[in-house]
This record gives C-alpha cells, sequence and structure tokens, in this order.
C-alpha cells in the first residue's frame, strides 16, 4: 500500500492549461522531410500535428511508450493484454461502441504492441476527428470504470488463442521466443516476448492489469499524433479540451539500453512437429536503437542477405545448398540483433551443420572481400524509396513520426538515420564486421523435424533455465485518477458535415495490339506504380501441368538473358526500385513500383526482362526444387490445409478452381523449361492486356514510357474456357487429421456466387455483414467476444468471375470445436429466420456510406481501384451504384438473401485438427463424417489426390 501512496504524490490533480508549442519542422527542399507542430500539454501529454490536403481524411494515433520490455518477471504479456482490454469500452464509452462507431464511420482501426511501445491507431474521414479524440481520451482517463472481471477473463482466453494460433500451432511459431531465451538472461525484459506465456497469464487478477494501466498508461506517457486534412486550432482547442483535464501518470524513465552479453556461443535445438525444411537461426548482439554504429550494421546485412544480389542468397540458394536465407540487423530501444537465417535443403539431407559451415565461410569471406561503395549506396537507395513509399498515407507519415518521438525524441529520428546510413563509408562497414560479427559469440538456433534431432547444427550447450514464478503481491485497493471537467462527457461530439470522397480523375488510353491504359495523376509523392496485366494466368494451364503459370512466374522473376538473378536484383536496388512477376487465375502480371527520377532506367528492366527473360537450365532446376520443399512444407500448415481443403470440397478436385493457385507436386516435378517457355510465348503477350498508371507521371508520358509493349510479335493465344463443377461436395463434416494440435482450424460453408461489383454477390456481401463480415459481427461477437472460443471470426462471400463460395472461417481451442460449430450454425439460423434487426441495418448504410473516403489514399489503393475497373469492365461511378443499392436495400431483401444461402442443409463443415480428441464430440453434432486426406503428391485422374471415407 505504501506503494500506492508514492504514486499518489507523483501524479497530483493537475489544472490543464492551453497547449504550448515546443517544436516546428517545415518541408523545405527536402521531399524525406515530414513538416509538423509538436505541442505538449500540462499534464506532459505530447501532440504532433502533419497536415496534409490531398484527401479527405484523417489518421489518429496514440502511442504509449510501454511495451512487454516494461513487465516483470512472472508478469509477462500485461502490455499484449491490455491492448486487447483497451477495446472493451470506457466509462462513457459502450462495450464494443468504438469499434462500432470507427466503422460506422467508414473508418479502419486497429492497435499493436511490440517490445518498447504499444499504439492505437483510427483512420477516418476528415469530419470525424473530434469523435475519436474523445474515444482516444475517453479510454485514457476512464477506461478503468469499465474493466469488469467478465471481460477481463474473455479477453485473457482471446488473447491465449491468439498465442495458439500465431505461436503454438503455426509452423516455426516458437522460434522467437526460443532465441529471446537463448540470447538473454531470465530477468532480461527481451526474454520473453509481448504476448508473454500463458501461465504468466493464469497468475494474474483484473487488479493486477488494472495497476498497470495507472502505472504505464497515463498522458506524460503518451504522444498523439494526427495527420491529415484539419483545422490546427479548432484541432489544437479538441485535444485541450478532452485531454487536458486527465491527470499525469506516474513519472515514467527511459529504460538504459542493455544489449545481450555472449561469452561464448550458445547452442539449442527446438524440434517442431508441424514442419519439413529444417531451419538454423543464428543472431549475434550488437547495440541499440540510435547508437552510431547501427547504420554500419544495416549496410552490412544487406549486403550478407539482403536481396537475391546477396552473399547469402548467391552461395547458399543458388547452389541448392539452402531453400532461402536471409539477413537482418534488427534494433530495439534496448537492444540489436544481427540475424542470419536459412532453410536447410531437406533433399540434401537436412543436415544444418554443413549449412552453418557454409555460412561461416560467407561471414569470414567478408574480411577478404571487403565492402564497396557501391554495397554503401545500394542500401541507401532502397531505405530512400521506402521512406518515399511509406509517405503515401496519413498513416505512414503518422507511424514515422510516432515511432521517432516515443523511442528517440526525435519525430524525424527514422528520416536521420537514413541519413547518416548515407554518410557511412566502406571502411567503417568493415570496423563494425571485425567489432561485432567476426569470430564473435552467437546464439545459434536449430529447428528440425521431430524425429530428425541429428540434423542440428550442434550439440545444445546452453539449457534454457527454468523459469521461476516469483510470488504475486495481489493490488487490493488502487487509487485511481480522477478527472474534472467542466463539460458532459457523455455527450458524443456531433460529426462534421460530410466530406467529398471523389475518384480520382481517370485517363484512358490505348497502344497498338488492343493494349488498354488506364491511369491517374497523383503527385503526392515522386513515384510511380504501374501493373501489366496480361491474358492467362492460371485457366490456361493445359490439362496435366497445373502450376505451370506459377512457375513461369517465379522463373521471369530470375533476371535476363545479360542479368542473372542477382544482378537484376541489384539493378533495382541501384534504383531504389522493384519490379514483380506473379500470376493470378486470369493474368499474369507484372507490378512495378519506381521513383519517378529512376522510372526510365526502371521500365528499361522490364522491357529486357519482358523481351529476353533468362530462362536458364540450371535456374529452373533449383527453382522447381525449391517449390516442390515449399509446397511439401505448406501441407504442415493448418490453416493450409483448412484454405485448400475448404476450395477442394466447394468446388471440386478435377477442377483448376478446386487446387492451389502453386498446382500440384507431381505435376510440377514434370514440368519442363520448354513448357515453361511456351506458356511464356502464349500467355506473356501483351495484347489484349491492360497497364494500369499511377503516380506523379502524365498521360502522355506514361504513354510513351510504355510504347514498348506494342514490340511484342505474334498472335494472341486464345483461352480456354473456364470449367466450373456444378456440384460441389456432399454436406456434412470433413476432418483433415492434424495429430497433436492445440486448436481446430474451421471452414463453414458452400458453392455460392461469382464475383461481380453491383449484383447478386455485391448484395450477398450487404447481407453478409452484420452476420460476420465486421469485428462487431454476429459471429464474431459471439465466439469471441462472448465465449472466447477463438482470435477471430469471420464470414464472406469471395470467388472470380466464374464462380464462388460463402464461407465462414475461424480458429478455435481445440476442446471448443464442436461448441464453436455449433454456435456458427444457430447464427446462421438465426440470421436466416430473423434477417437484420433496425440497427444493423442503419449500421449497414452508415458504414457503407462514407467507406469510400479510404478507398484510393495511396498509389497502391488506386492501383487495386483502376485494376479492379479493367479486369471487371466497370465504369469509374460504378461507386455511385452501389451507393445507391445500398440506400435502398431493405431488411426483407437482406432476410430473403440469408434464407438463399445460409441454409444448414447445403453446407460444408471443414475441421483441420486432432482427430483422435474430436472424433466423439463431433458424432453428437449428428452429421455424416468423412475422412479428407490432403496428398497433393499427383493427381487422381485430373485433379486432387483426397481420400473420402464416411465413417460407420
Amino acid at each position: 500500500m505504501k506503494f500506492w501512496s508514492l504514486l499518489l504524490l507523483l501524479f497530483p490533480l493537475w489544472v490543464s492549461a492551453a497547449p504550448v508549442l515546443v517544436q516546428e519542422v517545415e518541408r523545405g527542399h527536402d521531399e524525406l522531410v515530414i513538416p509538423y507542430q509538436m505541442y505538449r500539454l500540462d499534464n506532459g501529454l505530447t501532440l504532433i500535428l502533419n497536415r496534409d490536403e490531398s484527401d479527405p481524411l484523417v489518421h489518429v494515433e496514440i502511442t504509449y511508450h510501454v511495451g512487454s520490455a516494461r513487465e516483470e518477471p512472472g508478469k509477462t504479456g500485461f502490455a499484449h493484454f491490455f491492448e486487447h482490454m483497451m477495446f472493451q469500452g470506457s466509462r462513457h464509452v459502450a462495450d464494443q461502441q468504438h469499434f462500432r462507431l470507427i466503422n460506422e464511420a467508414g473508418g479502419s482501426m486497429n492497435g499493436t504492441t511490440n517490445q518498447d511501445r504499444t499504439n492505437y491507431f483510427q483512420t477516418v474521414p476528415a469530419n470525424h476527428l473530434e469523435k475519436v479524440l474523445w474515444l482516444e481520451a475517453d479510454r485514457m482517463g476512464f477506461l478503468l470504470d469499465a474493466v469488469s472481471q467478465k471481460k477481463f477473463e474473455i479477453q485473457r482466453d482471446t488473447v491465449k488463442n491468439e498465442r495458439a494460433q500465431r505461436l503454438d500451432n503455426q509452423p516455426y511459431g516458437l522460434v522467437g521466443e526460443r532465441m529471446g531465451e537463448l540470447l538473454y538472461h531470465r530477468e532480461h525484459p527481451y526474454s520473453w516476448q509481448p504476448i508473454g506465456y500463458v501461465e504468466d497469464l493464469d497468475r494474474v487478477d483484473v487488479n493486477d492489469l488494472k495497476a498497470f494501466f495507472l502505472r504505464w498508461y497515463g498522458p506524460n506517457n503518451a504522444t498523439l499524433v494526427i495527420s491529415g486534412s484539419f483545422d490546427p486550432e479548432q484541432t489544437l482547442a479538441w485535444v485541450d479540451k478532452y485531454f487536458g483535464s486527465i491527470p499525469a501518470g506516474p513519472e515514467v524513465i527511459d529504460a538504459e539500453p542493455a544489449p545481450a552479453r555472449l561469452e561464448s556461443s550458445r547452442y539449442q535445438t527446438l524440434v517442431d512437429s508441424r514442419i519439413r525444411l529444417p531451419l538454423v537461426y543464428m543472431s549475434y548482439p550488437t547495440v541499440y536503437l540510435g547508437h552510431q554504429d547501427e547504420a554500419a550494421l544495416d549496410v552490412l546485412a544487406n549486403v550478407l542477405g539482403g536481396g537475391k544480389g546477396s552473399l547469402l542468397h548467391q552461395q547458399l540458394v543458388e547452389t541448392g545448398k539452402a531453400v532461402s536465407t536471409g539477413a537482418s540487423h534488427y534494433c530495439s530501444e534496448l537492444a540489436c540483433t544481427f540475424t542470419l537465417w536459412a532453410y536447410s535443403n531437406p533433399s540434401r539431407e537436412g543436415d544444418l551443420a554443413p549449412l552453418v559451415a557454409e555460412m561461416d565461410a560467407i561471414i569470414e569471406g567478408i574480411a577478404e572481400r571487403g565492402i564497396a561503395v557501391d554495397d554503401v549506396n545500394k542500401a541507401v537507395n532502397v531505405l530512400r524509396s521506402e521512406l518515399i513509399f511509406g509517405l503515401d498515407s496519413v498513416e505512414g507519415k503518422a507511424r514515422q513520426l510516432s515511432l521517432g518521438q516515443v523511442l528517440k525524441d526525435d519525430p524525424l529520428y527514422v528520416i536521420n538515420a537514413w541519413r547518416a546510413t548515407a554518410e557511412v563509408h566502406p571502411e567503417q562497414v568493415m570496423n563494425k564486421y571485425r567489432q561485432y560479427l567476426l569470430n564473435k559469440p552467437r546464439a545459434v538456433l536449430s529447428v528440425v523435424p521431430e524425429g530428425k534431432t541429428e540434423w542440428a547444427a550442434a550439440t545444445p550447450n546452453y539449457p534454457i533455465p527454468d523459469r521461476t514464478l516469483p510470488a504475486i503481491a495481489h493490488v487490493d485497493k488502487l487509487p485511481l485518477r480522477e478527472v474534472n471537467d467542466d463539460f458532459d462527457r457523455s455527450k458524443m461530439p456531433p460529426i462534421g458535415p460530410p466530406v467529398q470522397a471523389k475518384v480520382p480523375p481517370l485517363w484512358l488510353d490505348s497502344l497498338d495490339n488492343n493494349i488498354q491504359l488506364l491511369g491517374t495523376v497523383n503527385n503526392e509523392i515522386p513515384a510511380v506504380s504501374i501493373i501489366l496485366a496480361f491474358p492467362g494466368g492460371q485457366r490456361a494451364e493445359p490439362e496435366g501441368a497445373y502450376g505451370l503459370a506459377n512457375l513461369t512466374a517465379a522463373m521471369m522473376n530470375q533476371g535476363t538473358e545479360r542479368l542473372s538473378s542477382g544482378e537484376f536484383s541489384e539493378a533495382l536496388e541501384r534504383l531504389g526500385s522493384s519490379i514483380s512477376v506473379r500470376t493470378g487465375f486470369y493474368t499474369n502480371l507484372i507490378e512495378v513500383n519506381s521513383l519517378t527520377d529512376t522510372l526510365p532506367q526502371t521500365l528499361a528492366l522490364v522491357e529486357e526482362l519482358l523481351f529476353n527473360p533468362g530462362f536458364r537450365e540450371q535456374d529452373f532446376e533449383q527453382l522447381k526444387a525449391r517449390q516442390l520443399e515449399g509446397m511439401a512444407q505448406s501441407q504442415h500448415q493448418p490453416s493450409w490445409l483448412a484454405r485448400h481443403g475448404f476450395r477442394q470440397l466447394a468446388y471440386g478436385a478435377d477442377t483448376r478452381m478446386g487446387l492451389p493457385d502453386d498446382g500440384l507436386m507431381e505435376q510440377v516435378q514434370d514440368l519442363t523449361l520448354a513448357q515453361v517457355r511456351d506458356y511464356y510465348r502464349r500467355f506473356y503477350n501483351p495484347a489484349n492486356g491492360h497497364g494500369i498508371v499511377v503516380g506523379a507521371l502524365e498521360q502522355q508520358q506514361a504513354r510513351q514510357a510504355l510504347q514498348f509493349l506494342t514490340r511484342w510479335q505474334g498472335e494472341p493465344a486464345s483461352l480456354p474456357p473456364v470449367e466450373v463443377s456444378p456440384q460441389q461436395a456432399e454436406p456434412g463434416i470433413y476432418i483433415v487429421d492434424v495429430p497433436g494440435a492445440v486448436q481446430s482450424v474451421l471452414r463453414v460453408g458452400r458453392r455460392a456466387l461469382p464475383l461481380d461489383a453491383t449484383g447478386p454477390f455485391f448484395r450477398a456481401n450487404l447481407m453478409n455483414f452484420n452476420l460476420g463480415g465486421n469485428f462487431n459481427s454476429r459471429i464474431n461477437q459471439n465466439l469471441r467476444e462472448d465465449k472466447g472460443f477463438t482470435y477471430g471470426a469471420n464470414s464472406f462471400f469471395t470467388g472470380n468471375r466464374d464462380a464462388g463460395v460463402f464461407v465462414v472461417a475461424t480458429d478455435v481451442r481445440a476442446d471448443a470445436t464442436v461448441s464453436a460449430i455449433e454456435n456458427i450454425l444457430d447464427e446462421l439460423s438465426r440470421f436466416r429466420e430473423e434477417g437484420p434487426t433496425p440497427e444493423e441495418l442503419a449500421y449497414l448504410r452508415s458504414t457503407f456510406s462514407q467507406q469510400d473516403a479510404l478507398s484510393y489514399e495511396s498509389l497502391g489503393k488506386k492501383a487495386g481501384f483502376l485494376l479492379q475497373l479493367a479486369m471487371l469492365e466497370l465504369a469509374p461511378d460504378y461507386l455511385s451504384e452501389q451507393q445507391k443499392i445500398v440506400s435502398e436495400v431493405d431488411a426483407a431483401a437482406l432476410t430473403q438473401l440469408a434464407r438463399e444461402w445460409l441454409d444448414s442443409k447445403e453446407l460444408v463443415i471443414l475441421v483441420v485438427g486432432d482427430k483422435a480428441k474430436l472424433e466423439k464430440s463431433l458424432a453428437r453434432l449428428h452429421l455424416p463424417i468423412h475422412d479428407l486426406n490432403i496428398e497433393l503428391r499427383g493427381p487422381v485422374g485430373p485433379g486432387l489426390q483426397a481420400i473420402q471415407s464416411e465413417r460407420p
């Protein structure tokens, strides 16, 4: 109790004063600089304003300088737990109302927790700014009034489900946790993960959590960033009104940096039954965020493992010794680590010891190779490009300002770190290489499949210390902070005048060979995004060659006749550009991102790649082998098994739509380079294709820049019709057995509608909105918020132009599998019978009527919007038609759609989990039960090899 008496002395009642301007930065001539004004309130709250009138949006982000590093041994996971609790209502905001209000505004929101900070953010139309500030202030000042024992227990279950889904039930999911334990002593706050240990969450009570909030969630430990379209004077008045009277919390002192210290190398082995590819993960302790050596080490990481031109990729992946590799210098507030990793090729026996020897030889070889000026320049250009593209949204700007201020007391820290990198000299990099890597102690984790411990890189020599859990002295009485206001906080602020979200002005053009161009000019950042879409895709694959489109796209990413894969990657790094080739169901796509000043050189590389791809036999064999290993590893992932098992059940095993995008293993195994070349010649023909251009490029410039597409010789290939099985699998339960699974992955659904923008598909998704289409939907509220069965649950209609499905998707606790299915079926039945309530209908209309403001902000969003226009042959004003449909649709029409599509007699229920534990309980559902054995090693006829047998 003396502790809390001391806290009361540390934060007496505050009298609000107007925010004081403490710093102002203008853009000037540097495109990287984010202009801002920084204010400080009397209670210690830091406010940063960044005005951006390019879109009628505003992003509000509040970051508390508290992450898992502020926790104590035995009380891990509190920071992340509180991230969940912050969405559970406060004194003047009802349960789940925060989500509802943001969704109604057409906005987006979330929160994240890492070792050093927790942030909460939302992007909304600009006329909702005051309401968002009211919401954030209410949970800062009045959260504890609404924290109940029931909410505490439900969210504790939700966090456990999140841990199971993201760590315990995922291949390689425990690597981060084990590396933290290997690098740091047990008392170091980086020795545990932000999600914490389950046993710690089980030991605490609701008052322990409230005490954590009172210690760390005061305005003096928070930075509020507002970026977007707003009136500065009015915004300052609102911030002062809603935040100014909240008393400061206890004084917060920055933690001292504490990089890991290793006297000798440590080795450990993690056995993971969910993996096929062995992984070696090695980390060297280095410095801490903002240290003067950070920039040189970042350059070194790029040289070793930054891309296809890196030393690790060239010497290990390109030679077939590893499936994939990488290196990074990851920095946090207290410590940085220099990490290298590689997935061994199990077709070469998978032993990690020879792979580590190869990696050591590469590291040691830098002593002779040295670091060149070009190495530094590539790293600098890549980072500059990332920074510029990061300024493409109000969220990106706010995130940079917030990160810098909270962790380094410098809103422009990220930009200044880039400047430091730009000034690095090669000899500095070599000095730091010798200081931190060469022959230095490290932590090495071998991750091997079950029964393959002999594959470990070395015999474990560092036993992870057992956790000694100290006794918890629970808190009985809490010194709540009293807020004295001169206004009524229970009254929600009004919404401002509606904003006008306009579709970006578009231009249309064409080139010879019926190549259609569609674009919009946007000069907010000096960059351009281009998508080239050519008719082809997976539907163009011949029978018996499923996976050919994916393999061809992968080969297109392997360089040109003149430039190897590594050389092509290095050329792009020098420009700060990216070129990526991928395939869809209907098209083959080349996606290009470039700064405007290097666009000519970037498009010259695109032209070279399109007309003269490398297609080397050695590249082909190595790439195919890596793809086959990746396909085999996918079959160990419960989420992948659920996704493709449901596709098979919905579309049939004998059609392309019922198969994975990357095809069938035995068919991929038999593919030849000649087939790849033939597919390329036929289906990378730009004729009848589309070019999407978004960014700082005028129409005539774009037309001239893409003129090279007309050089292609040859007639366009005819495309086969899409075959769609008329009948899905028989309704019932299908089990994919994953022994030992701690969760069950559920997919409940049926065949439904093909994709459209204003027709039956669009209307069906309107029907689904309140059923499972948003956080506040019935299914998610039931399974997550009421029952604590899952981290999240949703439902949706999805598909392409020829067919589609309706599906409910969730990962649930294994012991809640049957109850979760029963609740899903109950929700479907109830919605089918009753339809939406008047309140749900109003919620639907409000949400859809305002969501357009967020639809076109970034280059990526604009390019995606234009691609959809082109692929579905839509008029630019189709959004107006959507709004008209939403405004006119009534409950009766939505109920009729529910009755058409939510009939439980038509549903297939896929369960990916431990069959031995689930078999008896599933029988109580009184539905036919089948085994579904997904073995993508080869076809049965033209389709997926699957064994289905009805159980007695």
